[in-house]
């Protein structure tokens, strides 16, 4: 299946439940279904596209002057996709190695991430090392070994309640010595709201940048498509403390919340560069701003529904 088809399988269950709500904002006119703006801004909302992305997105589907459903949805979808579109990160990174440090909440899947894109590296034919700086918990060491092992991938790794910075600048250091082209550093989830966590994920990255100026090149914030809203909050505090340079959103398949991303782009600028749409190695893919919009919103009117 084609990445474009695989974005748009995995949010089914967002644009089916915006369908819904699209559905209950139509009204007969001698023209045909016309929309009312209030209730698809209730079915905008539903879906966690966000209170101030929402009024945007409204007063623009506004300004065409056309409520008929065919054309307001052809907009919406347009909008949406525009909206995307300037956060997709397109400049390659040339830095060798290039050092991507990956930062989040507990339970969002950022070791599984983290294999994935080690996973995907190693078929673009680069060598690849893992860092295994979720030192809290001896089972998240255990599971990155596991991973390591299944890809051929060696992993830097110390006891558990070493000091995380300590084992990004061996993972660093190591990668310089031996040529390696990329390194993934999988940090511990920690709560955005707790300041003494977030101070030392920021000395991790001061760290990082000792062993090699200019790093961390990548850091990836690992959202959870289904907390909806509270990822918001998350991208917020994780972007203040580290100046997060991409979002990788998770679990996109398994909820009807996918509207949070339109929400974290809005507001931090950043671009979504992976979409997480199941749990096997092949199921992380790049972000397409157009397909997602497609996702959303559907393409065309069907017996499934205005927004099938």
């Amino acid at each position: 299946m084609a990445v474009w088809d695989r974005i748009v399988a995995g949010l089914a269950k967002t644009r089916r439940a915006l369908a819904d709500g699209f559905h209950g904002a139509l009204g007969a006119s001698p023209r045909g279904r016309v929309v009312s703006f209030e209730d698809l801004e209730a079915a905008l909302i539903q879906a966690d596209i966000g209170v101030r992305t929402t009024e945007r997105l409204l007063t623009e589907l506004k300004r065409s002057g056309d409520h008929e459903e065919g054309a307001v949805r052809k907009r919406l979808r347009e909008v949406i996709a525009a909206t995307l579109r300037p956060a997709v990160d397109t400049q390659p990174q040339t830095a060798r190695p290039l050092v991507v440090l990956a930062v989040g909440v507990n339970g969002v899947g950022k070791t599984t991430t983290v294999a994935k894109l080690a996973a995907r590296a190693r078929s673009e034919g680069r060598s690849v090392l893992l860092a295994a700086c979720d030192t809290f918990r001896a089972a998240a060491i255990e599971q990155l070994r596991v991973w390591g092992d299944r890809l051929g991938v060696d992993v830097v790794h110390q006891q558990p309640g070493s000091d995380p910075a300590a084992v990004a600048f061996d993972a660093v250091t190591a990668a310089k010595a031996r040529g390696i082209d990329v390194v993934f550093i999988d940090s511990a989830g920690r709560l955005h709201t707790k300041h003494s966590l977030m101070d030392e994920l920021a000395k991790v990255k001061r760290v990082i940048a000792k062993a090699e100026p200019g790093a961390p090149h990548e850091i990836l914030l690992v959202l959870d498509a289904t907390v909806g809203q509270n990822g918001l909050s998350q991208a917020r505090a994780f972007h203040a403390a580290l100046g997060v340079t991409g979002v990788v959103v998770t679990k996109v398949d398994g909820t009807s919340k996918g509207g949070i991303v339109l929400s974290v782009v809005e507001e931090l600028g950043v671009p979504v560069k992976w979409l997480g749409l199941g749990e096997s190695a092949d199921a992380l893919v790049p972000f397409d701003a157009d397909a997602f919009a497609e996702g959303l919103v559907g393409a065309t009117a069907s017996s499934a529904g205005p927004l099938g």
